[in-house]
């Protein structure tokens, strides 16, 4: 078989349509100029490995033999990995929206230009044959085409329009007499209150996603306030409650650790089944820090199991960590994961399946396509109750089952897994097991942390700029804001987990990138492509989030926090600046906006970081003692005495004899304390 131009590219994506009948073409020069000299418009279309639409979009057209004729014969394809383009991915998802008043999605589908690769028509996901009020694809690739054609002064004006409506969304910066104060986060916290789900957790209806950003905005507040004579308990429980209910619902592998995308129903019952890096680092995050505020037992076994999870399923050889499972198997979604209830009795004694059939509801009816997705229905105490057991008997029979059923699923044909390994996401995990490492006290996942740094740095680290995707040996891309922006508060937080000097001189050397290469120098804030990044039709600069937390919002974040650490004046302007640029947005809608948001309150509250300074066991256990206590806007430092290439700010915190720490808060540090309980007194003192 023939095998059109993807055969060459790294993404698992694009080379899922390698075998195509359709005359493919990656974005890039090749393609574009092919476009302008075939005068053919550009026919886009943006996916992923893990997207069940988009390989059903692929089966029912990309595949036909007939569909991709009319493909060749009408437009330029080009077929875009939005995980390996997320600069592509932003603007057109955007231009689609303007464009049709829909929402996004994928597969998406555009229509460009050839000449300035301007979109004049968009969608998402278009069926073989008409359906559910769409049109057939074929038909509509003929009348796109007949357009585009036939109505050329229409189409440069309605261009014209775009590119003002794209220019026209980005927030023009607070007046620079404006004082930033407090006030979103107070809106957020009322934002949180009126979404929140008082039943099931969360903060939306179905689609349920997870929102990891508001749960730590929760924890957060509920800290803010613990120390008030009435302190927050409402955010405490929208943050615990959430976490529970997504622990006990099928959006969590009950078997296998890790959560899915996100849950069809408003009670975390069923998910969209694909597993992606990201989800699972940021809910690891969370669990963790949960666990910190709290001690709940169930917070640690979430924790762990994803950290398993993540290290067994997605860590590649060399210690990156590939991206994705798909949602689908041998054909299904979820067919990977789910069971019948004489399939597991075959392979449990009858005493684990009493236990575990009343846990998951095999015991009830189907609740997936006519067999069950596992989901916790009943407590351990009440199963207990009803079998005459003990509590630990009964734990130990379900946890026994989930082991059997563990080792039999793996025997079954997996989903796909997309084997590419990206910056940001990488980073967004190293983060998580470092806190997790901490939390947990598991010197592997401090490890596993540490090798993906290592990974990186000799991969995708070239002449002093970041590369954003690596695969098969081969690393390419130029990277994005969110590349340098999470990779750099990853550092920030494995140096707290595990002190190495190099971490430090590779987080200032990525600050110092985004200052040079995309900061915007006029307004505030950091565009989303590198200054010297291939121009595009718009140079994107948001402040929200979305599934990932806002480049903009980690980046004033690590910018106030290393400001603080370094005493570094330029690094504080700069988040004061990015601060200002995204207010006029996150003060209106704060819950969009939550990393902007934990931003600002880094920011204000002058965070608090406490340097331990002495051999290398010592400061190891007191840094163990004093961060066993959730405190979000502390940094925790211990930095061996023999640690060399230190900046000048902490080279200045010696150790002469014994161990010693220094608390400080803003540029405001106390004397060399070598008692652990006025330490502990020190750091009461400056909280809040």
């Amino acid at each position: 078989m023939q095998r059109n131009r993807l055969a060459v590219e790294t993404s698992p994506y694009l080379l899922q349509h390698a075998d195509n009948p359709v005359d493919w073409y990656p974005w890039g020069e090749q393609a574009l100029l092919a476009a302008k000299r075939e005068n053919k418009p550009i026919l886009l279309s943006i996916g992923y490995s893990a997207c069940h639409w988009c390989h059903v979009m692929a089966h029912e057209s990309f595949e036909d033999p007939a569909t991709a004729a009319l493909m060749n014969q009408l437009f330029l394809n080009i077929k875009v990995d939005r995980e390996e383009r997320p600069d592509l991915d932003k603007i057109y998802q955007l231009a689609q929206q303007l464009i049709t008043h829909g929402s996004g999605g994928w597969p998406l589908t555009m229509f460009l230009t050839p000449e300035s690769q301007s979109p004049f028509f968009g969608g998402t996901y278009f069926p073989k044959e008409p359906r559910h009020g769409m049109p057939a694809f074929g038909d509509l690739l003929r009348r796109v085409a007949e357009y585009y054609h036939g109505h050329g002064a229409e189409i440069a004006t309605q261009s014209e329009q775009l590119q003002l409506a794209l220019a026209s969304l980005t927030p023009q910066p607070a007046a620079g007499e404006l004082s930033l104060d407090s006030s979103p986060l107070l809106a957020a916290r009322a934002d949180l209150e009126r979404s929140f789900d008082q039943k099931f957790g969360g903060f939306s209806q179905a689609p349920k996603f997870p929102h990891p950003g508001s749960i730590e905005r929760s924890l957060r507040h509920w800290y803010g306030s613990s120390t008030a004579t009435s302190p927050d308990l409402k955010a405490l429980y929208m943050a615990t409650l959430t976490l529970t209910r997504m622990a006990e619902g099928g959006l969590y592998d009950q078997l296998g650790g890790g959560f899915s995308r996100y849950s069809v129903d408003g009670y975390w019952m069923i998910p969209h089944f694909e597993k992606m890096l990201y989800d699972n680092a940021q809910l690891l995050c969370e669990y963790s820090r949960a666990l910190l505020a709290t001690g709940e037992t169930l917070f640690a076994r979430i924790a762990g199991e994803t950290a398993d999870w993540v290290l067994r399923d997605m860590r590649s050889p060399q210690g990156g960590f590939y991206s994705s499972l798909d949602a689908d198997s041998a054909g299904h979604e979820g067919k990977f994961y789910v069971w019948t209830p004489s399939e597991v009795q075959a392979l449990l004694t009858a005493q684990e399946y009493a236990a575990f059939s009343r846990r998951f509801g095999l015991n009830r009816g189907a609740n997936f396509e006519g067999e069950w997705h596992l989901h916790i229905y009943e407590t351990v105490d009440a199963i207990a109750a009803t079998l005459g057991e003990s509590a630990q008997s009964v734990a130990a029979l379900i946890d026994s089952a989930r082991a059997k059923l563990l080792k039999v699923r793996g025997l079954r044909v997996w989903p796909a897994r997309d084997e590419k390994i990206l910056t940001a996401w990488n980073a967004l995990m190293i983060k998580g097991l470092a806190i997790a490492a901490r939390v947990l006290r598991r010197a592997d996942l401090a490890d596993a942390a540490t090798a993906a740094v290592d990974f990186i740095h000799r991969n995708l680290w070239r002449d002093g700029r970041l590369l954003a995707t690596y695969k098969d040996g081969r690393a390419h891309l130029a990277a994005y804001l969110d590349d340098y922006a999470f990779l750099a508060d990853a550092l920030l937080e494995l140096l707290q987990t595990r002190w190495r000097s190099s971490d430090l001189e590779f987080a200032q050397a990525l600050t110092d990138v985004l200052l040079a290469q995309f900061q915007d120098a006029e307004a505030g804030g950091f565009f989303f492509t590198a200054a010297d990044h291939e121009q595009l039709i718009h140079r994107s600069k948001t402040f929200s989030d979305d599934s990932l937390p806002s480049g903009n919002g980690v980046a004033a974040s690590v910018l106030s926090r290393l400001g603080y650490l370094l005493g570094e004046l330029r690094y504080l302007d700069t988040a004061e600046r990015s601060l200002r640029a995204g207010w006029p947005t996150f003060q209106q809608y704060p819950q969009a906006h939550m990393s902007m948001v934990n931003a600002l309150e880094d920011f204000l509250g002058s965070t608090q970081i406490l340097i331990i300074r002495g051999d290398a066991p010592q400061v190891a256990r007191w840094s163990a003692e004093l961060g066993a206590l959730y405190a979000p806007a502390r940094m925790i430092f211990a930095i061996p005495r023999d640690a060399e290439d230190l900046p000048p700010a902490l080279a200045a915190k010696r150790a002469i004899t014994g161990t010693v720490a220094y608390v400080c808060t803003g540029m405001t540090c106390s004397a060399p304390l070598n008692d652990l309980g006025a330490i502990a007194r020190e750091l009461a003192l400056r909280v809040n």
